[in-house]
């Protein structure tokens, strides 16, 4: 690996640069929180060479927002699956949001293209109202 490839990590979000330990801190949690929510499937750490959990910078926000939900009174169960819903509806309005992009698009070409369509029989042309037709 070249210091260019290492530096390049340094802006990538799924990169898994955050010990178990670590992770707990910067959370201001504790290391079985974050086994709990892994346990519940709502984040997998990747491991080490040695077997140690690691979570990225997107995992950690993850699990951020579940401790927010837990800190107010939600069980770590359900918090791990309104995050979940939360992140499928986020990624539905995403996915909505490029439809209506694709189809305003596809709209706008098929206006412009039909400037150019041919009349429709009895309604007059330009060369018919210029009388050359």
């Amino acid at each position: 690996m070249t210091a260019d490839d290492s530096y390049g990590r340094l802006d990538d979000d799924d990169y898994p640069a955050y010990t178990m330990g670590r992770a707990a801190e910067m959370l201001g949690t504790t290391q079985g929180f974050l086994r709990a929510i892994g346990e519940a499937r709502l984040i997998t750490p990747l491991r080490s060479a040695g077997g140690h959990r690691r979570y990225s910078r997107y995992q950690l926000r993850i699990a951020a927002r579940a401790r927010e939900l837990v800190d107010h009174g939600t069980s770590v169960e359900s918090a791990c699956r309104i995050v979940i819903l939360e992140d499928q509806l986020e990624e539905a309005r995403r996915i909505n949001e490029q439809y209506r992009r694709a189809a305003e698009s596809e709209s706008d070409s098929e206006s412009a293209a039909g400037s150019g369509t041919p009349a429709a029989a009895g309604s007059p042309t330009v060369a018919d109202r210029d009388g050359d037709g």
